[in-house]
């Protein structure tokens, strides 16, 4: 299946503005995911999806793909979308612009789920036992059929009841949490695209709950890989100072 990863990258961010173009490791923020989207076995084609010419011209710059899209897109899907309508692969990754560390392996994970014929769309999650975090809105949990197959993602604890509380004390408590990275057969990311917010998409402000309640499958793959962005100053300082480290040790 002919796969391309497309990254969403705007100019503008509330916490960190320009982010993309930051570039105190000698290298755009977006060059570092594009280079670790490219490394992804499964991918065809790495393709920047921006508003802004700056960030275009930086792809540019450093031998990447880059498409310019429209300004008017409200979400990232929207703009992999658009790209989607202007070229011909059969299935599409949205590789978030702000995770330079991504694991090429989590891209080709995705790739594989969407092998399967019965999956429209394809994501992953990471197990945890961390109780802070099962209460945490700001970690999407995800429960699952037999076969891996999305049931539900929530903010709340997910799955609940007593039978977890208990469970919880005998140090048998695990639940999934959601790891924001999606792969989309191409007829469906049109089809999603064109949708109009659902219910409990717009009550739990996330995006993939309009896919399962138009009836859509969404296969979740388990991987030990979770990504850390960079939303904050301190989030790029840190990468920034990890980075220097492993370049100082490759050398």
């Amino acid at each position: 299946m002919q796969t391309y990863a497309v990254i969403p990258a705007r100019y503008h961010s509330t916490r960190l503005p320009g982010k993309p173009l930051l570039n105190k490791t000698g290298k755009y923020l977006v060059q570092h995911v594009y280079e670790r989207a490219s490394a992804a076995s499964s991918i065809s084609h790495v393709i920047v999806a921006t508003d802004d010419a700056r960030i275009f011209d930086a792809v540019k710059a450093f031998g990447g793909e880059a498409m310019m899209t429209s300004p008017d897109h409200a979400t990232g899907t929207d703009r992999v979308a658009e790209v989607a309508r202007l070229t011909d692969a059969q299935a599409y990754v949205n590789v978030q612009g702000d995770e330079p560390e991504i694991d090429p392996a989590m891209i080709d994970a995705i790739a594989e789920l969407l092998a399967d014929d019965r999956a429209h769309i394809a994501t992953l999650a990471v197990r945890s036992s961390d109780r802070e975090r099962f209460f945490d809105p700001h970690a999407v949990k995800v429960v699952t059929d037999l076969d891996g197959f999305a049931l539900y993602f929530s903010r709340s604890p997910l799955p609940g009841g007593k039978k977890l509380e208990e469970r919880a004390k005998s140090g048998a408590f695990s639940f999934l949490v959601h790891v924001g990275l999606y792969g989309f057969r191409r007829d469906i990311l049109m089809q999603f695209a064109e949708m109009k917010q659902s219910p409990l998409e717009e009550l739990e402000s996330l995006e993939q709950l309009r896919a399962l309640e138009n009836g859509y499958r969404i296969k979740v793959g388990i991987t030990d890989h979770e990504p850390t962005g960079v939303d904050t100053p301190e989030d790029y300082r840190r990468f920034v100072e990890k980075y220097g480290k492993q370049v100082t040790a490759d050398q």
